[in-house]
C-alpha cells in the first residue's frame, strides 16, 4: 500500500472514531460496562416529568438532539426515578444573562424542589445577575476558579454525590468537594437562606431536578451512573 493511501486510511479511521466518541446522547462501550445509563436519548423526555405533576410541559421542547426550556412557565422537571449515591454528567447551554440549576436528593414534600434538594448553580457567569456562579453549590460551596464557556456555548458538568464525598467538575476542572451532612455542611446550611427549611439537605436519596428559572436553557448528553 502506498504511504499516501495508508495515511489517508488511518486519518479517516481516526476521524470516524472521534465522530462516534463525540456523538451526542450516546454511551461508549466503556461507559456501558461501567454502568452508565442515558437519562436523555436525544428523542424524548420519557425519563422526566414536571415537579409534582405528570408529564412534561410543552415549553420544554426536544430539538436537534437537545431539550430546551423555550420560555418561562415550563416548570421545574425531575427524573422519574430517585437516586442516592450517583454520578451525573450533562452538557448545558445557557442564554445570555440566563439562570438555571440542577438539584439532587429532591423530595416532593415542599412547594419548591430547592427546599429539599441542594442546587448546583447554572448561569451566565459574565452577565448573569446572581452572585452565585455556575458550578457552585448554591450558597454553600463556591469555587475559586471559573472554567465555564460563554453563554450560548456548551458546558459539561460532572457531579459526584456519595455519602463519603461530593465533588463538582466543570469542563473537566474540579470546583469543590464536600461531605453532605458533615459538621461543616451543617454550619454552612445554618448560615444560609436554607436554614429556615427543616428538610433541606436531609434526604439521602431523591429526584434530580432541572430548574425553570424563567430563562432559555438547553441540555444534552444527560447520563447517570448509580454508585454502589
Amino acid at each position: 500500500m502506498k504511504p499516501s493511501i495508508l495515511f489517508s486510511t488511518v486519518f479517516l479511521g481516526l476521524v470516524t472514531m472521534t465522530a462516534v466518541a463525540d456523538e451526542p446522547n450516546t454511551l461508549t462501550e466503556a461507559e456501558k460496562k461501567d454502568g452508565w445509563k442515558l437519562l436523555f436519548d436525544g428523542k424524548d423526555l420519557s425519563n422526566f416529568r414536571n415537579y409534582k405533576a405528570e408529564g412534561v410541559n410543552e415549553k420544554w421542547q426536544v430539538k436537534d438532539g437537545a431539550f430546551t426550556l423555550t420560555e418561562k412557565g415550563g416548570g421545574d422537571i425531575i427524573t422519574k426515578e430517585e437516586y442516592g449515591a450517583f454520578e451525573i454528567k450533562l452538557d448545558y447551554k445557557i442564554a445570555p444573562e440566563g439562570n438555571s440549576g440542577l438539584m439532587y436528593h429532591v423530595k416532593e414534600t415542599e412547594p419548591k424542589p430547592w427546599q429539599t434538594g441542594p442546587e448546583v448553580q447554572i448561569q451566565d457567569n459574565v452577565d448573569g445577575h446572581d452572585p452565585q456562579k455556575a458550578g457552585w453549590l448554591y450558597q454553600l460551596y463556591p469555587s475559586e476558579v471559573d472554567a465555564t464557556n460563554p453563554a450560548g456555548e456548551w458546558n459539561t458538568m460532572h457531579i459526584i454525590i456519595t455519602p463519603e464525598k461530593c465533588v463538582h467538575y466543570m469542563n473537566g476542572t474540579k470546583y469543590c468537594e464536600y461531605v453532605k451532612g458533615s459538621e461543616e455542611w451543617d454550619e454552612k446550611v445554618a448560615a444560609s437562606k436554607f436554614s429556615k427549611f427543616e428538610n433541606f439537605g436531609k434526604p439521602t436519596e431523591g429526584h434530580i431536578c432541572l430548574q425553570d428559572h424563567g430563562n432559555v436553557v438547553s441540555f444534552r448528553n444527560v447520563k447517570i451512573k448509580v454508585v454502589e
